[in-house]
């Protein structure tokens, strides 16, 4: 975005048009943007509907508050989610920062967090159009530059250190360390351990790449694994590895791998932050349950233990995996609403539900699986826990 536009929006000036364009029903309409056009300067008009169609997008992330942010759609798709953010604050007042550098801070949601948890917080940005959405979020001037050059400037001995790399090239997001700006070896400079430091990386870069003596946690919420947080600092482990799942926190304490066995009366469908973090085994211990088959996430058990890091479901029937078998069993039942889920198998869901022909008013879920005894349809609900 233009600079001076996003100084525009941010202005007492665009108040009266950001709040025309709120009211409309439809910020992408033809017709919305006939009527603001009459208000300001095209470019503005369509600046204005954007901001508008981004708040509503950001209320899934921030809630009320996403009225009166700024937003640019890298940033929004690449901000904290506020519960996640919140958690991260908390964290950094606990390692005992009382003052916070974010380096690539974007919009802002994790500095916003940070203040709200009472620390202070410095925001580095190096898009200038961003920067002015960040310093509008924030209520503070926000230092514009690129982040490796202005670190040492700013890396007192007092400060903690926040950075969430910019994760998109030219040909789409990606999840390699190689590709991330401000670039790897600095990103991973700044979890030397002597400052309380976190990143933010994608929840799929694989654990070869994480310094060995820092913390790493992988968080999911609301059902979705959201990022890897990479933590290092004074006091802390080294090297710990934890899965949180809707804040609710599994760390690992080394157990040895879970036995594999015969599917029992329950099959546990571990959180994908739990699969991610490498804790599955952790889990296993916990819920005294065992593996389906070996390298296989599901686990089992003969009773249901009610976990936050997992959907347990009943099983109901085994059947073989075999698409005449299961044809036929949706068929006589009556199945016209079929979930299916599926690890260790190369099959596609969609396509195989579509051959499967589901129609009727009763609904199932079937786990594809292998076993110890070959590869088996489980028919399954989810129970209440």
């Amino acid at each position: 975005m233009d600079p001076d536009v996003a100084r525009w929006l941010v202005s007492d000036a665009a108040r009266p048009v950001l709040a025309a364009a709120a009211a409309e029903a439809d910020p992408a309409s033809l017709a919305a943007g006939t009527r603001l056009r009459a208000l300001v300067a095209p470019d503005l008009a369509a600046a204005a509907l954007a901001q508008v169609a981004l708040r509503r997008r950001a209320r899934a992330k921030f809630g009320d508050r996403a009225e009166r942010l700024f937003l640019t759609p890298d940033g929004l798709e690449q901000a904290t989610r506020a519960e996640v953010a919140v958690r991260r604050a908390r964290r950094f007042a606990a390692l005992g920062a009382r003052r916070v550098v974010d380096l690539g801070c974007g919009i802002g949601a994790d500095a916003l967090a940070v203040l709200d948890g009472g620390l202070d917080v410095v925001a580095v940005e190096r898009d200038e159009a961003t920067a002015v959405f960040a310093a509008a979020n924030l209520g503070r001037e926000v230092v514009t530059g690129d982040a490796e050059e202005r670190w040492p400037e700013l890396s007192a001995s007092d400060t903690a250190v926040f950075a969430d790399p910019a994760r998109r090239t030219a040909s789409g997001r990606s999840w390699r360390v190689e590709d991330l700006s401000p670039p790897w070896p600095f990103v991973a400079s700044l979890l030397d351990g002597t400052r309380p430091a976190c990143v933010k990386l994608g929840p799929g870069v694989p654990h070869a790449v994480l310094p060995p003596g820092a913390d790493a946690e992988w968080v999911s919420d609301a059902g979705t694994v959201v990022e890897c947080a990479v933590w290092a600092g004074p006091g802390l482990a080294g090297g710990a590895r934890t899965a949180v799942v809707d804040g609710v926190e599994l760390p690992g304490s080394g157990r040895p791998p879970a036995d594999v066995g015969p599917v029992a009366a329950f099959v546990y469908e571990p959180d994908g932050a739990v699969v991610r973090a490498g804790l599955v085994d952790e889990l296993a211990g916990l819920l005294r349950a065992h593996r389906v088959a070996s390298g296989i996430a599901y686990l089992t058990a003969d009773a249901a233990l009610p976990t936050p890091f997992a959907t347990c479901f009943r099983v109901l029937d085994v059947l073989p995996f075999d698409e005449k078998v299961l044809r036929a069993w949706v068929r006589e039942r009556g199945i016209g609403t079929l979930e299916i889920k599926k690890r260790g198998l190369d099959v596609d869901p969609a396509a195989l539900r579509k051959r499967l022909k589901p129609t009727g008013r009763a609904s199932a879920t079937l786990i594809l699986t292998p076993t110890e005894r070959g590869a088996v349809a489980l028919v399954a609900e989810r129970t209440a826990s």
